[in-house]
């Protein structure tokens, strides 16, 4: 496969996600209320050429542990992600490390979307992160019906407050592609954050009830010896580059559709893994 071999994010990588996730620094603020906030970056050069968007919120009553399980256990999202089309692991890279695939719907008339991400995650003994980024697999190529998104970086940030609570933020940088007006871009990040981390609240909660009933013991982002995914190289894989996709017009998209999509899919998307 052509193109730039991706690297396993190493500690460096994480201690830099940290870092963004919890400085204040070039951030606006564009939602506060208690508990819960949304903060945009512009973007800072042209490899990058969209904002990034920072969600936090705070969980008083779900354990840092039982969050870091709902966003690994893929079974689960099939029950509280309503916008997700297909969510699927394809192959492990390392211990910590995979790559998989997700699709998710776009209220029409945008087109939906899909994403191949190199995903690692790393525990610490006062955090958990899972960060990922776009890269290629030739049994995955964009698809007709989808329109195929770069993540330039995402991923999340749980620190622990207690025994029993936990704070979480989402950091993204993440091109939607087509050719979507700025506004629902900007609009989609900014308002719709806020109802993804109370969706993902939700199931948080309910996850342990669930996980009772649905193979409890199984975790093998927690337990390795668990995972029965193919292994496979990073030579098998490269970088996925917003440039090297097809363009697709979505100018037609206009402020009233949106409005009513924000009310008819008020749970929203941003990418998973």
């Amino acid at each position: 496969m052509a193109g730039e071999v991706p690297d396993i994010p190493d500690d460096s990588a994480f201690l830099s996600f940290q870092a963004q996730c919890e400085s204040n620094e070039g951030w606006t603020c564009y939602y506060n209320k208690p508990g819960i906030g949304v903060w945009m970056k512009p973007p800072s050069g042209k490899t990058c050429p969209v904002h990034t968007v920072k969600g936090c919120m705070t969980f008083p009553d779900v354990p840092a542990e039982t969050v870091y399980d709902v966003l690994h256990d893929a079974d689960y999202r099939k029950k509280w992600d309503l916008t997700m089309i297909e969510t699927r692991d394809i192959a492990r890279l390392s211990v910590n490390a995979d790559v998989g695939y997700y699709s998710w719907k776009c209220p029409n008339p945008v087109k939906n979307r899909d994403v191949v991400t190199l995903r690692s995650w790393l525990v610490l003994p006062d955090c958990y992160m899972i960060i990922n980024f776009s890269v290629k697999h030739s049994m995955y190529p964009p698809r007709r019906d989808l329109v195929r998104a770069v993540s330039f970086i995402a991923g999340y940030l749980i620190k622990i407050d207690s025994p029993t609570g936990c704070t979480l933020t989402y950091l993204a940088q993440v091109d939607p592609r087509g050719s979507l007006p700025k506004w629902v871009v900007n609009k989609s990040s900014q308002y719709l954050a806020p109802k993804i981390l109370r969706k993902l609240h939700k199931a948080c909660l309910q996850y342990p009830a669930w996980k009772k009933k649905n193979n409890p013991e199984f975790k093998p982002w927690l337990n390795p010896e668990q995972n029965t995914l193919p292994r496979i190289s990073l030579n098998e894989l490269s970088l996925q580059r917003a440039e090297s996709l097809e363009h697709v017009d979505e100018s037609q998209v206009c402020e009233d559709k949106d409005d009513q999509a924000d009310s008819d899919h008020e749970e929203g998307k941003t990418a998973k893994r």
